[in-house]
C-alpha cells in the first residue's frame, strides 16, 4: 500500500506522528510503501535564527504564558512514543535545504533513513539542519556520500522537487502537517493514535479485497 506523507522537519507533531504511524503499521501487519514530501511551515525563517523556542513561538503569535504549557504538552506526547525532545538546545533554521537533502537521499534509496536522521538531529540532539556542511555530515553518518550530498545541496539540485511537493500540497488543500494520503485518495491529518492509522490501513485493504497479515 502506498502512503504519501507531507511533513516538515521543524514540525514536532510530524516526528510524533511518524512514530505513531510506524506503530500502526506494525500492529496491522500490512506492508506499506512510504514516500515523504516537503512542507515548510516557516519558509521565511533565516538560516540562523537568533533566539530560543519561546522567542520563536512568540514571533508566531503565542504569548509567554501559552508557550510553557504548549512545550510541556509536546515534550510529554513525544515521550509517550519514545522520543526525547530537548527544546533547550534546539536550533531553529530554514528547512528548505533539509528538505532538499531528503529528496537527494531518495535518489540513493535512503529517504526514510534521512527523514529519521534529520528529525532526531533537530529535536533530540540540537544539531543544525539548515546549513550545507552540517547536512552533509548527517548524510555521511548514514554511510552516504558526503561530497555527493554537499554538491547537491550547493547546487540546489532538488529545490524544484521541494517546490513541486508544496505546490501539490496546495492542490490537495493541505494546510497543516503531518498529512497522510493513502493510495492517493484517502487523507488523514495529524498525529493520530496508532489505532486510527491501523483502522484506515485495514479498511483500505478490505476494500481492495486483500488479506491482512
Amino acid at each position: 500500500m502506498k502512503v504519501d506523507v507531507w511533513s516538515d522537519i521543524a514540525c514536532p507533531w510530524c516526528y510524533i506522528g511518524k512514530r505513531k504511524f510506524e506503530q500502526a503499521v506494525a500492529q496491522s501487519g500490512i506492508p506499506v510503501q512510504v514516500e515523504y514530501h516537503a512542507f515548510e511551515l516557516a519558509p521565511d525563517l533565516p538560516q540562523d535564527f537568533e533566539g530560543s523556542e519561546q522567542d520563536y513561538l512568540e514571533i508566531r503569535g503565542f504569548s509567554a504564558d501559552q508557550v510553557r504549557p504548549l512545550l510541556a504538552r509536546i515534550v510529554g506526547a513525544a515521550s509517550e512514543v519514545g522520543l526525547h525532545f530537548d527544546y533547550d538546545i534546539l536550533l531553529h533554521t530554514n528547512m528548505n535545504k533539509g528538505h532538499q537533502l531528503i529528496r537527494w537521499a531518495k535518489t540513493q534509496e535512503r529517504q526514510l533513513d534521512m527523514v529519521e536522521r534529520l528529525l532526531a538531529a533537530h529535536f533530540e540532539e540540537g544539531r543544525h539542519v539548515g546549513r550545507d556542511e552540517d547536512l552533509a555530515d548527517l548524510a555521511a553518518e548514514l554511510g552516504l556520500d558526503r561530497e555527493g550530498a554537499l554538491a547537491a545541496l550547493r547546487d540546489d539540485r532538488h529545490v524544484d522537487d521541494v517546490q513541486a511537493d508544496q505546490a501539490r500540497a496546495r492542490q490537495l488543500g493541505i494546510q497543516g502537517v503531518p498529512f497522510y494520503v493513502f493510495e492517493g485518495q484517502y487523507g488523514v491529518s495529524g498525529a493520530q493514535d496508532p489505532s486510527t492509522f491501523a483502522d484506515v490501513l485495514r479498511q483500505l485493504v478490505e476494500q481492495k479485497g486483500e488479506e491482512v497479515a
